[in-house]
């Protein structure tokens, strides 16, 4: 069966790759790679606009699933902007809570893959043990209170340097706040890679 780019809809041969070569040419592209303590290196490709963040918004409120393959693509690409010594990936936890309405936490699906293509071993002793408010509905200095302990690692961390993996990126304080709790249970350093940011 032929495929089509998730974007446009553009039929394609079974083996091209989910988005088409004019819309792929057409993505918001961002900077690439910036450093925010206690990140060693946080990696977003894309800016949080049309039609990236509608695409974004669909995976994760209408179950449309059909955009990770792409979206892994692109974070497999945006891996290599990334430090050579990473040896495993964690995503982003949902609370148990939010994960039972959704029926699937995105970063956990975008994450799957990941590992599939790198070999690398995916983290699962790291929880969400607080049920947070969205952070997007949040101002920048209500971010950070918000996420006060709301991650728990469960056990030690083995890997040295770990890769968390989440969808979009904007102040970066989940990914530091999640960096905290690797670091406090054995991780040596952490970075972050996620589609957008905002």
């Amino acid at each position: 069966m032929p495929k089509r780019c998730v974007f446009c809809g553009t039929r394609s041969l079974p083996n091209d790759a989910s988005i088409c070569g004019a819309c792929y040419a057409d993505l918001p592209w961002a900077a690439g790679q910036t450093s925010i303590p206690p990140l060693v290196c946080a990696v977003a490709k894309l800016e949080y606009t049309f039609p990236v963040d509608a695409a974004i918004k669909a995976m994760k409120f209408n179950r449309r699933l059909d955009y990770v393959p792409a979206f892994a693509d692109l974070l497999l690409e945006s891996m290599a902007c990334l430090p050579d010594d990473i040896d495993a990936l964690v995503p982003v936890p949902l609370h148990w809570r939010r994960q039972a309405a959704r029926g699937f936490n995105q970063a956990e699906e975008l994450c799957t893959p990941l590992a599939k293509f790198t070999g690398l071993p995916m983290l699962s002793n790291v929880k969400r043990v607080r049920a947070t408010p969205y952070q997007s509905a949040l101002d920048a200095g209500h971010r950070h209170s918000n996420l006060q302990l709301a991650f728990s690692v469960q056990g030690e961390i083995s890997a040295q340097h770990v890769l968390i993996v989440d969808d979009v990126m904007t102040t970066g304080e989940t990914c530091g706040q999640l960096a905290h709790a690797l670091l406090e249970n054995g991780a040596q350093c952490v970075s972050a890679l996620a589609i957008a940011r905002a």
